[in-house]
Order: C-alpha cells, then sequence, then structure tokens
C-alpha cells in the first residue's frame, strides 16, 4: 500500500499497524500527555534503526492534535494557543534572538501557512535596534518570506541563510505545510521538530534543506498538513487502488482550505508570539500586529 506523510505520528501508528503487538520499536521512544485540552505526543528517533523504521532523521517530533479547532468548540482557539506555547517556550527557552521564515508560496492556498503566519507575527528586531523605550519584556525577533523557487530564481534555504547572517539569530523557527495521512489531521495537527525541514514536501515538492547544517544555528521546524497525497488517500479504501498511476502528483485538501489555513496561521502565529514574548497575554497581540 502506497502511504505518503511528514508526520512523525503517522509513521509511528503505520509501523504499530503493520507489526505484531509483542514487536518493540526499536530506536523509538514515545508517550502522549494532555494539556489546555489537547492530545500532545512525543515520539524521540534515536538512531539509526529508529530513522530507518519510521523514515525521519532522529530528533524529537512533537505533534498536537488540535481537533477542538475543526469542532468548533468554545475556547478552542484560546486552548489551542495556550498547548502550543507551552511547547515552544520549551523549545526557545534560552534563545535571546530568534529568526521565523514563512515558507510556502502566498498564491496556492494550501501551501501558505508559513507567509500566512508571519502576518500574525510581533518582530522587534528594528524596534530594539533603534533603542526603542518599553521593549525590555520584548526578545529580538525577524522574520524573512523567502517565496518559492519558481517566483525568486533562488532557494529558500539560500535567501534564509543571507537573513540570517545579518540578524544573527540563536534559533531560526521555520513555518512550512505538510501532507499528512489522515483527512482528519489537516490543518488540525502541529508537528514541531528539532530537526530541521524539508520545505516543498507537503506539496511534493520538496528543495534544500532546513537544518543547523545547512543554516549554522539550531532549527526548530513548525509544520502543518494541509494536504493528503491523492495516492495515499484512495489506497486506503479498497478496490480505489487501479486509479493509483492516474493520480501520480495530485493531492486532495478540503473546500475550506482558505479558512483553515487562516485559523491555523493565526494559532501559530500567536503561539510563537506568546511564546517569544512571555510578558504578553493572548488579547495583547492584535495590539502589536503591523
Amino acid at each position: 500500500m502506497y502511504v505518503r506523510t511528514d508526520l512523525a505520528l503517522e509513521e509511528k501508528e503505520l509501523w504499530q499497524q503493520s507489526a505484531d503487538e509483542q514487536t518493540e520499536l526499536s530506536g523509538v521512544r514515545a508517550r502522549e500527555y494532555t494539556r489546555h485540552g489537547v492530545k500532545t505526543t512525543i515520539v524521540r528517533i534515536l538512531d539509526a534503526e529508529g530513522e530507518r523504521q519510521l523514515h525521519k532523521p532522529a530528533g524529537t517530533y512533537l505533534t498536537l492534535e488540535l481537533t477542538a479547532l475543526a469542532r468548533h468548540e468554545k475556547d478552542a482557539f484560546e486552548r489551542s494557543v495556550g498547548a502550543l506555547t507551552e511547547e515552544l517556550r520549551r523549545l526557545v527557552k534560552g534563545c535571546g534572538s530568534v529568526l521565523v521564515a514563512g515558507l510556502g508560496n502566498d498564491a496556492v492556498t494550501p501551501d501558505a501557512v508559513g507567509p500566512q503566519t508571519l502576518r500574525n507575527l510581533i518582530v522587534t528586531r528594528h524596534l530594539k535596534k533603534a533603542g526603542g523605550a518599553g521593549l525590555d519584556g520584548f526578545r529580538c525577533v525577524s522574520a524573512v518570506q523567502p517565496g518559492v523557487l519558481g517566483t525568486t530564481g533562488l532557494e529558500s534555504v539560500e535567501l534564509v541563510r543571507g537573513a540570517a547572517e545579518h540578524a544573527a539569530p540563536d534559533l531560526i523557527l521555520v513555518v512550512d505545510a505538510l501532507a499528512a495521512r489522515d483527512p482528519e489531521r489537516v490543518c488540525t495537527t502541529v508537528q514541531l521538530a528539532d530537526t530541521g525541514i524539508v520545505p516543498g514536501s507537503g506539496v511534493g515538492n520538496s528543495r534544500a534543506a532546513f537544518s543547523r547544517e545547512t543554516l549554522g544555528v539550531p532549527v526548530i521546524a513548525v509544520g502543518v498538513p494541509t494536504v493528503v497525497d491523492a495516492r495515499t488517500f484512495l489506497s486506503e479504501h479498497d478496490g480505489l487502488c487501479n486509479f493509483n498511476n492516474c493520480i501520480s502528483g495530485m493531492v486532495v485538501t478540503p473546500r475550506d482550505i482558505d479558512a483553515r489555513v487562516r485559523e491555523i496561521s493565526r494559532v501559530i502565529g500567536y503561539s510563537i508570539d506568546l511564546a517569544l514574548h512571555p510578558g504578553l497575554a493572548i488579547e495583547d497581540v492584535p495590539c502589536f500586529l503591523a
């Protein structure tokens, strides 16, 4: 069966479905917990065997399942932001300056999570450089939207590397679209990874990797599945696999993907703001957005 997913959690689930119940997943450790009503799963890939089993680089992958957003539950936005903020705060602890890169194509809605997240980001580097008063509780935050190779002629990692050389951040946060196996995880799941990311993987156009090796500083990837590979979607349904050769390269996305991307991008943007500027409350964020 053909399965494509960028989520470490789904790779783990696939392995468990195919393995005997008594078989241990070597080189991988996982645990679950709930905060603010949000289920979070940590998958740690420890070694080469774990990499082989889950098809991911060694590192830590946190997956937050924000299903309350899809159900439009009361306070779902606030609870989602609260849970994601707590996880991000741990990841950015000790970093004085951060560069946020919003990857993707703003003209293609399923690939616009990165650019739309930047619209909800509080940037402060220019103000702190100018010696602005009242910014003691704010981190030095800058942002870059590198666009896509087809419109710039430059790899996204090249543009982000150039921005990093000028901004000299302690950490780079990279936001991008991913692909999921389960349609219910589209725009309701956020994966945080300390391994970096390969931009464009969510829409089947993988480019040069963002990682500590390519950028010289730690890279935290924030990924959101916005599509399901069409072959993966059909292979989950008996009798439809014969269409696989006809749909190579196609993806499936919800008809209301524009609204979903706006919502999840706002969740991510607000969470980054609150994680980087801990003196702020969620109701303060709109006042500081450009």
